[in-house]
C-alpha cells in the first residue's frame, strides 16, 4: 500500500526548557487503488504523527501533553 503524509496543522509550543518550538502535525494518507484518477485518490488512514521543525518525533501522551521522543523534554501548546 502506498502512503504519504499530509500536513494537518502547525503550532508553537513551550518546552520544559523554556524554549519555543514549532510542532507540525501530519496525517497518513493511503492511495485508493480502486479509483483511476490521474493523480490518484488518497484516503485518510486515521494515523497521525507530530514532529518538530528539525524532524524529531513528538509523542502525544494520554493526558494531552507532548514529549520529544527519546528525551525528557515536554511541550505545552501555546
Amino acid at each position: 500500500m502506498e502512503r504519504k503524509l499530509h500536513l494537518l496543522e502547525s503550532f508553537t509550543a513551550r518546552g520544559s526548557d523554556g524554549a519555543t518550538y514549532k510542532v507540525r502535525g501530519y496525517e497518513y494518507l493511503a492511495r485508493d487503488e480502486n479509483l483511476r484518477a490521474p493523480d490518484g485518490h488518497w484516503e485518510p488512514t486515521g494515523m497521525a504523527e507530530y514532529r518538530l521543525d528539525n524532524g524529531q518525533r513528538v509523542d502525544m501522551l494520554r493526558d494531552g501533553s507532548m514529549r520529544v521522543a527519546g528525551s525528557d523534554l515536554t511541550l505545552t501548546r501555546h
